[in-house]
């Protein structure tokens, strides 16, 4: 299931670039290539026509990528910490020798 919406996200994001590509902007774009084509969108041009198909297949890009966020955090819903063991190699003895925790001053030297 994953698959199938993966490959629609990777569809649609092709579909909606070549469609905001083809609307016709300050600089012209690719849109001074539906010259021809504009009787066949209506007496507007395929503007009006192009902005609801791009509106259309961007709710529908938002609308998968929160279905396909929603399906992944479902499907592993285990964390890499949980992975973590912690291991200590450490091993205490039975009798620790009793030593000093701070350092003994020398001994006064012997007067003579």
């Amino acid at each position: 299931m994953t698959s199938t919406l993966f490959i629609l996200q990777i569809g649609l994001a092709i579909v909606i670039t070549i469609l905001v590509l083809l609307q016709k902007s300050s600089s012209i774009g690719l849109g001074a290539y539906s010259g021809s084509n504009e009787s066949l969108f209506g007496a507007k041009g395929p503007m009006g026509f192009l902005a609801k198909v791009t509106f259309i297949l961007g709710f529908a890009f938002i609308v998968n990528t929160l279905t396909l966020a929603y399906l992944y955090t479902k499907e592993s819903n285990r964390s890499v910490a949980d992975d973590l063991t912690t291991q200590t190699n450490t091993t205490i003895p039975a009798s620790m020798p009793q030593t000093p925790l701070a350092p003994t001053a020398p001994a006064a030297p012997l007067a003579k």
